[in-house]
């Protein structure tokens, strides 16, 4: 019995290999699909949720500090403490952000064992804006001039047939 097998495209998919700081690969990746009509739709997601957290952030954290502090149950302040505990629940949220646009485990994959902190969103900010972000303004413009070609003539072929029955009912 013979088997015969589909080869499936995979032109408009990225696949971005992880390199630890000296060059070494680390065997993780980062994949994207360009033809996706939802990528930029969850980028943009990730933009407008990454500013309403640190918003948040700041938010929770001026109510902090009008407070009157007290001493806390060990070395800090409570509003040392209520303060960790924001950053720790920002950072939760974040890490749910990205990894929504940058797929399962994309954050991890980054940070590559690193902690996170406010340096490392701003390098993975920049890692997005280098690597990821010009594909998806070009995707965006193929996408919406493949729609204009397909779309187009099929409106212009409609016309055609609605002047054609027009002009015959006129008969």
């Amino acid at each position: 019995m013979t088997e015969n097998y589909i080869q499936l495209n995979k032109s408009n998919i990225i696949r971005l290999g992880i390199r630890t700081a000296d060059g070494k690969e680390t065997g993780e990746f980062l994949e994207f699909d360009f033809e996706d009509l939802e990528l930029p739709l969850r980028y943009q997601e990730l933009l407008e949720k990454d500013k309403k957290n640190r918003e948040w952030a700041r938010n929770q954290i001026r109510i902090i500090e009008k407070r009157e502090d007290v001493k806390g149950k060990k070395l800090f302040s409570k509003n040392q403490e209520d303060e960790i505990k924001v950053v720790n629940e920002f950072f939760k949220k974040e890490v749910e952000v990205y990894n929504m646009f940058l797929g399962e485990n994309g954050v991890q994959k980054l940070l590559n064992g690193r902690k996170l902190g406010w340096t490392t969103l701003d390098e993975i900010d920049e890692l997005i804006e280098k690597y990821i972000s010009p594909h998806i303004k070009t995707s965006q413009e193929s996408i919406e001039k493949k729609i204009k070609e397909k779309y187009g003539k099929a409106t212009k072929r409609n016309e055609e047939v609605l002047k054609w029955n027009t002009l015959n009912m006129q008969k």
